[in-house]
């Protein structure tokens, strides 16, 4: 197989995800959602990575040895819990602003994390290889979806996991995370998300076939208002997570 593919970094988005970059680490910012949604995501990638890999989830340091991605990482919000966890840590995004953030934020809390400026495609390139990566709140962002998916399973050891975490292509996430979150509750700049760049399960799980992975485990992501709190549901028609296993 080519693992060499064309970029799939999308300029606009690249742009409007650097303007925000400073914003990472402030609770009640522009990623207070992404803060609140934590968590929930958290648990569920130690919860899956513990079973793939035979770990104690309870242990001081569950995730020890284990040599993690986290692409499109953004200010460091998953990267560094990993790294506690006791993963090897490398966090990539795109956007060089993004990683001055998290770079700083890393050092700030004695954290060795190797971040870097690049993406997917120039990974592979390096001929880089990790027991597992994670792809979230990212393939909804990118130009080619189908290419980033295959770059990211280049990525991959045998036997290594994705986590993939995204949004249903519905009118009810068109109604809840795009007019309800950007416009009425303000939780996100308006324009963060585009409805038409959603990603349905069924393409999902497509892709990652197309990529040489199976999908074998998928959940919805529900927020209560009540309890102000993200949980794991059978509802995955707005926010849902995925685990692909690389088969090829």
């Amino acid at each position: 197989m080519n693992n060499k593919v064309t970029s799939t970094i999308d300029p606009d988005e690249l742009a409007k995800f650097t303007a925000m970059a400073a914003d990472w680490w402030n609770p009640n910012g522009q990623f207070k959602p992404l803060h609140k949604f934590n968590p929930v995501r958290l648990a569920y990638i130690r919860d899956k990575l513990c079973a793939q890999f035979d770990r104690d989830r309870l242990a001081d340091k569950p995730l020890k040895g284990l040599r993690l991605l986290d692409i499109g990482c953004g200010g460091g919000l998953l990267s560094e819990p990993m790294a506690r966890l006791g993963a090897v840590v490398v966090g990539a995004d795109a956007a060089e602003a993004n990683i001055k953030t998290a770079a700083l934020h890393a050092a700030q809390e004695g954290l060795a994390i190797d971040y870097r400026a690049v993406t997917a495609e120039q990974l592979v390139d390096q001929g880089e290889r990790f027991d597992a990566i994670l792809n979230m709140e990212v393939i909804e962002h990118v130009a080619e979806p189908q290419a980033f998916m295959s770059a990211c399973s280049a990525l991959m050891k045998p036997d290594a996991i994705m986590f993939l975490a995204t949004l249903n292509r519905t009118l009810k996430a068109y109604a809840l995370a795009i007019i309800g979150a950007e416009y009425v509750l303000r939780w996100l700049p308006r324009g963060t998300h585009e409805w038409d760049k959603f990603i349905t399960p069924r393409e999902l799980e497509a892709m990652a076939e197309t990529a040489g992975l199976t999908l074998y485990t998928s959940t919805g992501v529900s927020f209560n208002p009540l309890t102000d709190k993200w949980r794991q549901s059978g509802d995955m028609s707005v926010n849902y997570m995925s685990v692909a296993r690389k088969t090829a």
